[in-house]
């Protein structure tokens, strides 16, 4: 097997060196960039299995970076986890609702982060291809799972890999309730340093890209449980 091919996209040099060393001493390739200009073509031309990116960087920022990663068609499966010394709650949702796939604090464990990247690379190398084919319809909504689709009639809906599968096993569980830490584990891959909230703020952005204009309401929220599609 390959070595995974991790870029770290982030403007201060010793915390590149000190992400570059464990990464590389744990047997990944690693390639990285100080401004967010460079960052954009070095994922464009790498095409790396994970982006390390800080939020906070010259020339275009992490949250620009993030949106233009996650609205290409190419690039837009390629797993993000921001790094930032904000730790607002805005920050971090604003982070999780442009797609990025977690969110690290600074200064941060590097033995945590390390665990991070292996959950998640781990947890994309499951999905991708899907396994599952066929399609599954909710009152008018058609989830393709061959196509990774999500449409009404004729409208299609740009989903995150992250959303798709929420909405995926959701409706696979049509009745069922499924709890906050069972889709944070099932989706995520891991319980312990991952956030209830991640759910929250996936399932909020979800409804707002597939329920606001048709009103119809296809998520139920289950109050102090989780989430349904009835």
């Amino acid at each position: 097997m390959s070595q995974p091919h991790i870029l770290i996209i982030e403007d201060e040099e010793h915390i590149v060196e000190l992400i570059k060393f464990n990464l590389e001493s744990n047997g990944y390739k690693v390639s990285y960039a100080f401004n967010g200009r460079d960052g954009i073509k070095r994922v464009e031309m790498e095409k790396p299995d994970l982006v390390l990116l800080d939020l906070m960087l010259p020339e275009i920022d992490g949250i620009d970076v993030c949106n233009r990663i996650k609205n290409d068609r190419e690039l837009k499966q390629i797993p993000i986890i921001m790094l930032t010394a904000k730790s607002s709650e805005t920050d971090k949702i604003i982070g999780l609702e442009i797609g990025a796939d977690d969110y690290m604090t600074k200064p941060f464990s590097i033995r945590e982060l390390l665990t991070r990247i292996k959950v998640i690379l781990r947890r994309y190398q499951n999905t991708q291809p899907f396994k599952e084919t066929g399609k599954i319809v909710v009152e008018d909504l058609t989830i393709d799972i061959d196509k990774h689709e999500v449409s009404r009639g004729d409208d299609k809906f740009q989903l995150t890999l992250k959303e798709f599968e929420l909405l995926k096993i959701l409706a696979e569980n049509r009745g069922k309730v499924l709890s906050r830490n069972f889709l944070l584990d099932e989706i995520w891959g891991y319980d312990y340093f991952g956030e209830t909230r991640t759910v929250d703020v996936h399932i909020r952005h979800l409804r707002s890209k597939i329920e606001n204009d048709s009103g119809l309401k296809y998520i139920e929220t289950v109050r102090g449980v989780g989430y349904k599609v009835k």
